[in-house]
């Protein structure tokens, strides 16, 4: 069951650690990029990205992040696994935040833009960029710290994880050094006491 339980929270910890990447990447590179760029270069470059980024390398990541993250926290339900189930607790709620945040705001602004229709048909195009470009940013910067604490909440987890398994281990080994400690005079008694035995025969 360990094998499976670290499997589902290494997903976890992946998915997390690429869809912080990939909102990380724009607020550092793409969108200050195109912040120097006219009207038109950001509303069709932006309405480009937003229909090919829907593919299923970002979706599984994206998805993954809640959905892998709830696989590990029922894998590690019980008393036994708690400390672990804590930090999982914790990192699925942020990233349940920072998916709200992307469903609610990202992905409303990104069908605006889109629904403005041909950068080449846009009439007041400064207008279409100012309703977009800074509320966008400023979500993405939003969704981006939180799913880059729950990746580090996460890496938290695994590490609970492994403590718990070595205690574990541990519990067990010592447990098998007891009952073979406890068994070892009970497998010498029988010749011993046949040796008593024939002691007293022979005087």
């Amino acid at each position: 069951m360990f094998p499976l339980r670290i499997a589902a929270l290494v997903a976890a910890v992946l998915a997390t650690g690429l869809t912080a990447g990939v909102f990380y990447a724009y607020a550092i590179s793409v969108m200050p990029a195109l912040n120097r760029s006219d009207d038109r270069t950001i509303v069709d470059v932006m309405q480009k990205i937003n229909v090919v980024i829907i593919n299923p390398w970002f979706m599984i990541a994206f998805l993954g992040a809640v959905g892998f993250a709830v696989l590990a926290a029922v894998l590690h339900l019980g008393k036994e696994h708690r400390a672990t189930l804590i930090w999982i607790g914790i990192a699925l709620a942020l990233n349940v935040i920072a998916f709200a945040v992307t469903a609610g705001f990202n992905v409303p602004l990104n069908d605006q833009l889109a629904a403005a229709g041909d950068p080449a048909q846009i009439a007041d195009m400064a207008a279409v960029r100012a309703d977009y470009e800074s509320a966008w940013v400023r979500y993405n910067v939003i969704r981006a710290v939180v799913h880059t604490m729950a990746f580090l909440v996460l890496c938290g987890a695994m590490f609970a994880a492994g403590v718990q398994q070595g205690k574990s281990q541990a519990v067990g080994s010592g447990a098998t050094q007891g009952v073979a400690a406890f068994a070892a005079p009970a497998g010498f008694g029988a010749p011993h006491a046949a040796a008593h035995r024939l002691g007293r025969f022979a005087e």
